[in-house]
């Protein structure tokens, strides 16, 4: 019987320190939610007489305040990776709520425009690091049997706070939704800096004994145990691997074959994942519906998305360790190319003078929209925190959040020229066609991560 049966037939310890701390970290993302999906249930009070900056924003001022966060996210996401690095993936944690905090301050007090501006930079900031250090605490304080699990929860915590957001925000006035919300950040703040470092972090940084007492804290075991000396065992043996190589740099990093693979194979993953045409979706559903000779009613609309995505979400967290992450990304992908495919469609129809039921579009779009929370994103994210070593994990997932972010934003620029020089027929198509790839590239390069060790990720990208 080799060790990991034995661990397994063994059934000692507990899980609920490790839930407990991955749900704060995750609190992170529950504020980037929020935050995230302020700006739609406020733009009718900002645009209107009523607004509570003394004036009604211009269609100008309310382009700069929705697109100055993930803007400012995408140049953030480097910084985050160093912090996480130099300084711990606790303190990136806690690096990303301070800003939140500011963010809500900020605007609670916001006169004018530019002072509203300047607080979604600070949630832009913020937003840099939600992607990569919480996801990489996450997957660092978790044993391989529920990582998956919580990592998925983390997402959904995201989805969470944009569903509240747009609840209270439809309902409540400007400054009450604040107050409301603004405690969180501080919270998680205040309750973060008694929460462990990573054990990984402090092999890293060579604190072996502390390693130890954190891993045996967080599965409830004692130190002298053997699941906690085999964990440790294996993070001090790739410690000394390393360090008796030269300093680690992104040369040295893509000379390694593991790393240079998976890398590689990430950066695929997340292209389709990134540029798959969910996030157009969910930006301009109202513009694509009504395209598709459907009415919606904008409130009802505004809480349908995140309400799918939430029932995505909880599939995902429960069908990742029973299933694997590879069946559930290539499905939502398969899934959402033939939605793709059913608004594309609907859409030539129609430019071709012809009348396809309205229902069509509608269940098209819900498709995407619980596709994207049920293994598109979540999988992406858990097969990426899975797949790298911690001596390199915060260098890289920090570039390829970044390069996500640019592919995001590039999706939703080019949806207004592409849909008026050729209808949105083609763009959809096209998306068919990108989620398709990502099906197939899933299969053939993508390793199944769930329950492997790094070490056994890593032998299986160099081809033992």
């Amino acid at each position: 019987m080799g060790f990991k049966q034995e661990c397994e037939s063994a059934k000692v310890g507990h899980t609920y320190v490790q839930w407990f701390y991955a749900v704060l970290a995750s609190t992170t993302l529950l504020t980037y939610g929020m935050q995230a999906g302020w700006v739609s249930p406020m733009t009718k009070v900002l645009t209107s007489e009523a607004s509570p900056l003394g004036g009604p924003l211009s269609d100008s001022d309310l382009s700069w305040v929705g697109s100055s966060m993930p803007l400012t996210a995408t140049f953030c996401v480097i910084l985050y990776a160093y912090i996480a690095d130099a300084f711990g993936r606790k303190f990136g944690v806690i690096a990303i709520a301070a800003p939140q905090a500011i963010c809500w301050a900020l605007k609670l007090t916001a006169t004018n425009s530019t002072m509203l501006t300047i607080a979604r930079v600070f949630g832009g900031i913020a937003a840099g690091g939600c992607f990569n250090v919480v996801p990489m605490y996450i997957k660092e304080i978790c044993q391989d049997d529920i990582r998956g699990a919580v990592v998925s929860m983390a997402l959904l915590m995201q989805n969470f706070g944009i569903l509240a957001m747009y609840a209270i925000g439809s309902y409540l006035d400007y400054h009450t939704v604040i107050w409301m919300v603004a405690g969180i950040p501080i919270v998680t703040l205040v309750v973060m800096m008694f929460a462990p470092e990573s054990p990984a972090f402090l092999v890293k940084r060579e604190k072996f004994e502390e390693a130890a007492k954190t891993a045996a804290l967080l599965r409830g075991l004692e130190v002298d145990d053997k699941v906690v000396q085999h964990e440790m065992d294996v993070m001090q043996n790739e410690e000394k691997h390393y360090a008796n190589l030269p300093k680690i740099n992104f040369l040295n990093i893509f000379k390694n074959k593991a790393w240079r693979c998976g890398f590689i194979y990430i950066v695929v993953m997340m292209t389709a994942q990134a540029f798959n045409g969910s996030f157009t979706i969910m930006t301009y559903a109202t513009t694509i519906l009504s395209g598709s000779g459907v009415d919606a009613n904008p409130e009802l609309q505004a809480l349908i998305v995140p309400v799918l995505m939430i029932c995505g979400s909880l599939v995902s967290m429960v069908c990742v360790e029973r299933f694997g992450r590879k069946k559930l990304l290539v499905g939502t992908y398969l899934l959402t190319s033939a939605a793709m495919i059913c608004l594309a469609t609907t859409q030539l129809l129609r430019s071709l003078g012809g009348s396809p039921p309205s229902w069509i579009p509608v269940m098209a779009i819900a498709a995407i929209v619980w596709a994207f929370a049920a293994g598109v994103t979540p999988m992406a994210y858990v097969i990426m925190s899975e797949m790298f070593s911690f001596q390199v994990r915060s260098k890289l997932i920090g570039i390829i959040v970044t390069y996500a972010w640019l592919l995001c934003s590039g999706q939703l620029a080019i949806f207004a020229p592409i849909s008026n020089a050729f209808g949105m027929h083609t763009l959809f198509f096209m998306f068919a066609a990108v989620n398709l790839f990502g099906a197939v590239a899933t299969l053939v390069i993508i390793p199944e991560t769930k329950g492997k060790s790094v070490e056994e990720i890593e032998n299986i990208l160099e081809g033992k």
